[in-house]
């Protein structure tokens, strides 16, 4: 079995905003293109524009209506990948050492040519953010793009993660979390983050920034006077449409 490292020396991973999300699947899309162009097997798809298709992702959006108490309905979108966790359960059931966590910055990762694909590892993860590759027959899951971050022949505004450089709301973000100087653990205190399913005892490294709550349904009467109409016939061109429509046979009806 894989030893997990006593300590490390950075905690790399990502802070994603759930009130600034817009479930636009750009993160998923981008993830995708750069990890089967770049990193490691490509990630397959199968039977694509079939009746039964399907594919290896390293990251999916998943979208919820949620009722809070006493307040409005509101829909979440909630972007779920590996959370790098250093309790990582993934890690400590293989029995090839296939997985493993970087003592440098706290990165999971699988070293697919190590990989038998047993599966243990996406059973032991209580966040299903593992996936069997259906044609390369190993485990698949978020590496924060640790060829791009490390990467000096890029820009350096490149070296992120790919879902992080290309969101367009802004609502991932990337740096060393056992920084607390650090702007994503900064963002985390202010912002209240929390970790996901913490009951699990797994210390993911990924945290989530809440929701903030929608208007309140008793705050819908202020805008009341602002909703009145501001005319009560229509005027310009609407209205000459109107007057046309009416002098044909049969009216507007």
């Amino acid at each position: 079995m894989t030893q997990l490292p006593h300590s490390t020396a950075r905690k790399l991973g990502l802070v994603i905003d759930l009130d600034t999300c817009v479930g636009c699947h750009a993160c998923v899309i981008s993830c995708k293109g750069w990890n089967t162009e770049n990193y490691g097997a490509p990630l397959s798809d199968t039977d694509a524009y079939g009746a039964n298709p399907s594919g290896t992702f390293l990251n999916r959006v998943h979208s919820y209506e949620v009722q809070p108490e006493n307040g409005a309905a509101q829909l979440v979108h909630f972007p779920k990948s590996c959370l790098h966790c250093d309790n990582a359960p993934c890690v400590t059931v293989c029995p090839t050492g296939a997985s493993y966590k970087r003592a440098e910055d706290g990165i999971v990762l699988v070293n697919e040519s190590d990989c038998i694909g047993c599966g243990l590892c996406a059973w032991a993860c209580p966040y299903g953010a593992r996936e069997m590759d259906a044609v390369e027959k190993v485990m698949k899951k978020c590496t924060l793009c640790v060829d791009r971050i490390y990467n000096e022949n890029l820009p350096e505004e490149d070296r992120e993660p790919a879902c992080v450089r290309t969101c367009p709301a802004g609502a991932r973000h990337f740096g060393d979390l056992g920084d607390p100087d650090s702007d994503v653990s900064q963002l985390v205190a202010e912002r209240g983050g929390i970790d996901l399913m913490p009951e699990q005892g797994t210390a993911p490294v990924n945290k989530y920034l809440p929701p903030r709550p929608r208007d309140r349904l008793d705050e819908v009467d202020v805008l009341a006077p602002y909703l009145d109409p501001v005319a009560t016939e229509p005027q310009g061109f609407l209205g000459w449409l109107d007057r046309a429509l009416d002098a044909l046979p049969g009216g507007k009806g």
